[in-house]
C-alpha cells in the first residue's frame, strides 16, 4: 500500500509539472509571437500562487545602445501607482486615522468642496475638475513655473471651479483625485507621501528596487536611470521611425511643469510588483476585509455601476470567467503597463511595455492561458502598413497591399480602431485626402461598426462636403438597436 500511495503521489506531482510545463510554453507561444508581430516590447511575469510560471524580457531597454530589457529593468508603472496610494489611506483607516467616508476638508481645510469625501476620490466619483484648468493659465504665463503637491490645495481654493457633476452621481477617472489623496496621507501622517509608502508599503513587501524618483516623468537624475527603461512611441500610425519619447518637448515641458505626486511616478520591476502582490494577499499591508471593500465596484448615487469599472483604488473586472480579478493599467506616452490579480485563484499577470504597445489585452490573454484557455496574438497591424504605403506610395498601392493583407490573416490583424487613429493622424497633419481614404476603407471593411460612419462623416464635414456627411450621420442610426442587443 505505501509503494502504491508513493506512485500515486509521484504520479500526481509529474502531471502537475506537465501541466505547468504547458502552460509555460503556451505563455512564450503566445508572447513571442506578440513580440515577433511588433506587438510587444518589454517584461512580461506570470504567477500561480505565488510562484512565477512564466517571466521573460523581449526587445530593447534602450534601442540606440541595444541595450536588452532584462529582469532587472526598472520601469515607470504610471497609474499603478494609484493602486499604492489606496493602500496607503486604507491603511490609515484600518488604525483608525481617518475614515473613508470622511470629508475631504477634514483633512484639507482649505480645500473648497465640503461635499467630497474621502471615498470620492479613491472612486474617481468626485466631480473634481483636472488640475490642468487650473494651473494651464499660470504655465502660460510662467513657463519656467514648477507645480507640486503644495500648490494644489491653494490654487482649487483661489478659483473654486464648479464641480462637473455631485459627488457620486457620476464617475470620471482623473489623476487629480489621487494627488489630493497623497496630501490626506500627508496631513494624517505629518510624513512627506513618498517616505510614508516607502516606509509602510515598500518594506514591508521587500520591494528593494522599487523608488520614488526625485522629478516626474521623463526628467529622471542619471543614478535613477542605471537600470531603468527607455520609452518609446511612433508618432502616428503610419510613421516609419520609432521615437524618444523624452525628446518630445511638448511632453517633456508638460511634465517639467506638472511634479504632482501620489498618481503615476513609482518606479519598479516585474518581480517587485509580484513582492507587493504578495504581501496584498498574505496580509502585510491590508486586512481581508478592506481589501474586500477596495475590491467592490463602484455604484453611483442613481444604484448604477460605476462607468470607470473602479472601485477604491482598483479596477475590478467584473466579466471575466475566470474569477474576481481586480487590477489597474499605467500608460504614458511610450509605455503601457498592466497588473492584474484574480484573487479568486491567487493568480497574477504583470505585463509592461516601453513602446505603448497595448497591454491589457495581452494581459487578459495571459490570464486565459493561465486558466488552459488559449489565445491568439494579434499579428502585424494591417492599418500600419496600409497607412504607410497610402502616405509613400498612394491610394492605389495601398488598396492593393491591403486586398493582399486580408488574405493573409496568419501575418497581419485588421483592427477596426487602429484604422480609425490612422485615419484622425492624417486629418491632423492635413493629409484630408488620405484621411478620407482610410476612413471609407474603414467603413468597407467593419460596415456594422456606427463609430466607422461616424468618424468618416467628420472627415467629410471638414472637406466642406455638407450632404455627405449627413448621410454619413444618419447611416449608424439603424445599427445601434441590433449593436446593443449582441
Amino acid at each position: 500500500m505505501k509503494k502504491i500511495a508513493a506512485f500515486l503521489l509521484l504520479l500526481i506531482i509529474s502531471t502537475a509539472n506537465t501541466f505547468a510545463q504547458s502552460k509555460k510554453q503556451a505563455l512564450d507561444k503566445y508572447f513571442t509571437a506578440l513580440h515577433n508581430n511588433q506587438r510587444f516590447n518589454g517584461n512580461v511575469l506570470v504567477a500561480d500562487n505565488g510562484k512565477i510560471v512564466y517571466e521573460k524580457s523581449f526587445g530593447y531597454a534602450d534601442f540606440a545602445s541595444k541595450k536588452l530589457n532584462t529582469n532587472n529593468t526598472q520601469f515607470c508603472i504610471a497609474s499603478i501607482t494609484k493602486t499604492f496610494t489606496a493602500t496607503g489611506i486604507f491603511q490609515l483607516y484600518e488604525k483608525g486615522k481617518l475614515n473613508i467616508d470622511d470629508p475631504v476638508n477634514k483633512y484639507l481645510s482649505a480645500f473648497p468642496y465640503p461635499e467630497i469625501k474621502i471615498r470620492h476620490l479613491l472612486s474617481h466619483t468626485s466631480g473634481l475638475p483636472p488640475y490642468d484648468k487650473f494651473f494651464d493659465s499660470l504655465r502660460r504665463a510662467h513657463p519656467d513655473t514648477v507645480f507640486t503637491n503644495k500648490d494644489i490645495v491653494a490654487r482649487y481654493a483661489a478659483l473654486k471651479l464648479p464641480l462637473q457633476y455631485q459627488p457620486g452621481d457620476n464617475a470620471t477617472y482623473d489623476n487629480v483625485n489621487y494627488i489630493f489623496l497623497s496630501l490626506i496621507v500627508e496631513s494624517v501622517t505629518g510624513m512627506p507621501y513618498a517616505d510614508y509608502i516607502r516606509k509602510n508599503v515598500f518594506e514591508p513587501a521587500g520591494m528593494a528596487k522599487t523608488f520614488f524618483p526625485k522629478a516626474t516623468f521623463y526628467h529622471y537624475l542619471p543614478e535613477e536611470k542605471v537600470n531603468l527603461v527607455e520609452t518609446y512611441n511612433y508618432p502616428f500610425v503610419y510613421s516609419t521611425a520609432i521615437q524618444k519619447t523624452d525628446t518630445i518637448k511638448f511632453i517633456a515641458d508638460c511634465w517639467r511643469n506638472y511634479q504632482f505626486k501620489g498618481f503615476g511616478e513609482i518606479i519598479t520591476t516585474t518581480e517587485d510588483l509580484l513582492k507587493y502582490d504578495q504581501a496584498l494577499y498574505n496580509g502585510k499591508l491590508l486586512s481581508d476585509a478592506t481589501l474586500a471593500k477596495a475590491y467592490t465596484l463602484t455604484k453611483l448615487n442613481n444604484g448604477k455601476d460605476s462607468p470607470v469599472e473602479i472601485g477604491l483604488g482598483w479596477k475590478v473586472y467584473s466579466d471575466n470567467p475566470f474569477g474576481q480579478v481586480v487590477g489597474h493599467t499605467g500608460g504614458l506616452i511610450g509605455l503601457s503597463a498592466v497588473f492584474l490579480r484574480n484573487i479568486s485563484k491567487h493568480q497574477t499577470v504583470i505585463v509592461i511595455d516601453n513602446t505603448q504597445n497595448r497591454t491589457e489585452d495581452a494581459g487578459e490573454d495571459a490570464l486565459k492561458i493561465l486558466n488552459g484557455g488559449k489565445a491568439n496574438p494579434l499579428a502585424k497591424s494591417a492599418a500600419r502598413e496600409y497607412g504607410r504605403t497610402l502616405v509613400s506610395k498612394g491610394i492605389e498601392a495601398a488598396s492593393t497591399g491591403l486586398v493582399t493583407m486580408k488574405k493573409d490573416s496568419a501575418h497581419y490583424s485588421l483592427v477596426e480602431k487602429e484604422f480609425n487613429i490612422l485615419g484622425y493622424d492624417l486629418m491632423a497633419n492635413n493629409k484630408l485626402d488620405l484621411a478620407l481614404e482610410a476612413f471609407k476603407t474603414n467603413m468597407q471593411l467593419f460596415p456594422q461598426s456606427w463609430n466607422v460612419y461616424d468618424s468618416y462623416g467628420e472627415a467629410l464635414l471638414q472637406n466642406g462636403q455638407k450632404e455627405e456627411a449627413i448621410k454619413m450621420y444618419k447611416s449608424p442610426s439603424s445599427l445601434i438597436p441590433k449593436m446593443r442587443m449582441e
